[in-house]
């Protein structure tokens, strides 16, 4: 009789980084397995980290990036299992709309393959996973409504 798969739990933070240009919003996103997945930048909270803490963290090493939080975009939460285990894990991922201030995109670290700018549009459409294009299209319609920008 199969074991029932083991349930462990993850919590994640990242964060949409945007900068305003004069032809739009430009948003970074990176890409990771072998460049074959767009996504936003995140990863799991260090211990004793707090989940904002944790999202500036992530975007300056997986962007190259520094920037303030403006606010909370809000949370997504998914179920994955590792290969050749018997564990499924239980993910949750706080976003944090933030204003670029400084950095290279050139500067981000191994974990991910690319990062780089886009307009935000067509970061929406490069994005794999739908959760993090609600995501995108929430901070989008944050960063328009904090600028007064009419659609």
């Amino acid at each position: 009789m199969a074991r029932p798969p083991e349930i462990k739990k993850r919590i994640s933070s990242g964060g949409v980084i945007f900068r305003i240009q004069k032809d739009g919003i430009d948003v970074v996103i990176v890409a990771v397995r072998g460049r074959k997945a767009w996504c936003l930048p995140k990863g799991i909270i260090d211990k004793d980290e707090d989940p904002p803490s944790a999202a500036l963290r992530e975007v300056r090493e997986e962007t190259g990036l520094t920037g303030e939080i403006l606010d909370k975009i809000g949370r997504i939460s998914y179920w994955y299992s590792l290969k050749n285990q018997t564990v499924k894990i239980h993910k949750t991922v706080h976003f944090y709309l933030m204003k670029y201030i400084e950095g290279n995109t050139d500067d981000h670290d191994h974990e991910v393959d690319e990062a780089g700018w886009f307009p935000v549009d067509e970061a929406l459409r490069m994005l794999s996973y739908k959760s993090e294009r609600d995501i995108m299209k929430k901070a989008r319609d944050m960063i328009k409504e904090g600028l007064n920008i009419k659609s």
